[in-house]
């Protein structure tokens, strides 16, 4: 029988097996064992299959040699108190728009494509490092109130603001401190602001009004960037519910659990995840 976990339910898929180098399609049926597997963030690997730059490109993540997902293997706690586990999709000072593939077997990170090509975001390179939160879901049968939108169906993006960029598909441990509650193409799409809890700052960082005193100007720029990085391809401004505040460490946690319940609703749940594609 199905056996559930009252903390994590960490799911393997078993169709992630290693495929060949030179392998151009990516299967997306998908299903999911019944056993309860832990697998440890620090142990993860990665392998980029196709060149850089092409359709063909996928980098997978890989554990004692099988290829596992990201999303929903790596467990969402740090091993530390008050950490949460953090994948970087797009390292800071780069422009290509990589994410995590929520529609394809093992999710590896791909490049965004857009009418067939490869999507670049042309308002200009990231000023941080930009990624999500594994085992975490923004359900679009969920309208937030505060922002009068459903989610995203996709996990829940994390912007962190050390001064390092972070090598893609790195796995680290990151401190939230706060959240903004980005409305992009009427999807509430909620970016955490997060900090490595390696980092030199994180010690004097616990709250997002810490965020202004020791990196002051750092929240007006990311609220700025996500309002008008589309307005270059034509699209009008983004918005952001709550008057647009870059809200505390609590209504952080409070995201990052309530998504964390729709994520493991959708693994549970097969209907549920047919009828969204994933």
């Amino acid at each position: 029988g199905r056996v559930r976990s009252v903390r994590f339910v960490i799911m393997l898929r078993l169709c992630c097996s290693v495929v060949g180098a030179h392998a151009l399609r990516v299967s997306s049926v998908r299903t999911f064992s019944t056993h309860v597997i832990r697998v440890s963030a620090s142990r993860v690997s990665v392998r980029e299959q196709g060149s850089f730059g092409t359709l063909a490109y996928r980098m997978f993540f890989v554990q004692d040699g099988k290829d596992v997902s990201p999303w929903h293997a790596i467990p969402l706690e740090g091993k530390e108190k008050d950490t949460f586990n953090f994948v970087n999709e797009i390292p800071k000072g780069t422009n290509e728009k990589m994410e995590v593939a929520t529609k394809e077997a093992c999710n590896p990170i791909k490049q965004d494509t857009k009418k067939g090509a490869l999507r670049i975001i042309r308002h200009g390179v990231l000023p941080f490092n930009y990624g999500c939160m594994p085992q975490t879901w923004e359900d679009p049968r969920h309208i937030d109130k505060g922002t009068g939108y459903k989610g995203d169906n996709d996990p829940l993006d994390v912007v962190e603001i050390g001064n390092d960029p972070m090598p893609r598909g790195a796995v680290y441990p990151v401190k939230p401190l706060g959240v903004l509650a980005l409305i992009d193409e009427e999807e509430t799409d909620w970016k955490i602001v997060a900090i490595r809890a390696d980092s030199p700052d994180a010690a004097h960082m616990h709250d997002i009004g810490d965020v202004d005193r020791h990196m002051p100007g750092t929240i007006d720029k990311i609220r700025e960037w996500y309002r008008i990085y589309k307005v270059i391809d034509g699209k009008t401004p983004n918005t952001y519910g709550y008057d647009g505040q870059a809200m505390s460490r609590d209504k952080a946690l409070s995201v990052i659990r309530d998504t964390h319940k729709s994520w493991k609703e959708l693994v549970e749940n097969d209907g549920l995840r047919k009828s969204f594609e994933l």
